[in-house]
């Protein structure tokens, strides 16, 4: 199988509040072998300018580490107040940065859990918009050697972002791809195997992540898990990843919480028009094998507010966890 540089996404140790260089630190220290920085907290964006970046870029180098950038949008709207929002001023600071990092990749994330609230503007209409936004942005992230990394987060499926690289007029390669998030997919209701073979060919980083799902009264609930104690195949999925031509680092994202998906609401599971039978029934044996997991102590729900005082060990864990995964069986 072909070799994978693991790393770390930042935001899986934001309670410790690090700034990147202490990040890029932590990440050396502990095994890792670069860092996706996914977002900064208010204080530290304020700080980032061409000398932090370029010495971010050196320390980077000088200790083999790779990088990636975030900071992205992809929706032109302000998605607290569904104002619009200039995401191009803010996609053109992110794609200086990333190229001043000597890094091709912005990940762009605009919020999520949309269709939950049934007031948001409806899929198709933030579809639309989106593409109409990029369609401009196509030259800015040319000039700047730039792919804008969509994050597979809680707005769009697999399904639908195909639809709008198609609206976009763009090929893989291009100026937009994927930032593949492995658990989030649970989420938007699709089966993450599959969804990676959908979208494969759109893949240009990742956020590796197992997780988990359980059938409740009112529907699914899903959340994140320690790498290789959730449901996921995330050996099979990274199979599928060394079959692309370009090199894709495996950033490890972790984090407490979890999501409900109301999936008994008729009007809810109508926003999910491509969602199977064939999959949704793949997503309830998950959850069979995630309850089974549970009833026998080997998987449990992170609350978020207690994620701060088992980040730090946890991703430790991950990264050793995705390590021996990776290892090639010994006959």
């Amino acid at each position: 199988m072909k070799t994978f540089r693991i790393g770390i996404d930042n935001y899986g140790l934001h309670p410790l509040q690090m700034n990147p260089l202490e990040i890029l630190q932590w990440a050396k220290d502990n095994g890792a072998e670069g860092v996706q920085f996914s977002g900064l907290t208010p204080e530290d964006s304020e700080k980032i300018d061409p000398a932090y970046l370029k010495d971010m870029a050196q320390y980077a180098t000088s200790h083999n580490l790779y990088l990636e950038w975030g900071g992205g949008q992809h929706i032109p709207y302000n998605t607290s107040t569904w104002e619009e929002e200039d995401i191009v001023e803010i996609n053109k600071k992110a794609a200086k940065q990333a190229a001043t990092l000597n890094t091709r990749i912005v990940r762009s994330c605009s919020g999520g859990l949309m269709r939950w609230n049934p007031e948001n503007p409806k899929t198709e209409i933030l579809l639309q918009e989106m593409a109409n936004s990029l369609r401009s942005q196509c030259q800015m992230f040319k000039d700047h050697n730039i792919i804008l990394a969509i994050e597979t987060h809680f707005e769009f499926t697999t399904h639908e972002l195909l639809r709008l690289f198609e609206q976009c007029d763009t090929e893989p390669g291009g100026y937009l791809g994927i930032c593949l998030d492995t658990m989030n997919l649970l989420t938007m209701l699709e089966d993450p195997f599959q969804a990676t073979e959908r979208i494969l060919p759109w893949v240009v980083s990742t956020h590796i992540k197992d997780g988990a799902l359980l059938l409740t009264k009112d529907g699914l609930i899903t959340f994140p898990a320690e790498i290789g104690k959730g449901v996921l195949n995330l050996k099979k999925i990274i199979n599928k990843l060394a079959t692309l031509p370009q090199e894709i680092f495996l950033s490890i994202e972790d984090h407490g919480g979890s999501f409900s998906c109301p999936i008994f609401d008729s009007s809810f599971l109508s926003k999910f028009p491509d969602l199977t039978p064939q999959e949704l029934s793949c997503l309830l044996q998950m959850a069979q094998r995630s309850a089974e997991k549970v009833q026998n102590g080997q998987l449990s729900i992170v609350k978020r507010e207690d994620w701060a005082n088992i980040c730090e060990s946890r991703q430790k864990r991950d990264i050793q966890a995705l390590k021996e995964l990776l290892q090639p069986r010994q006959e």
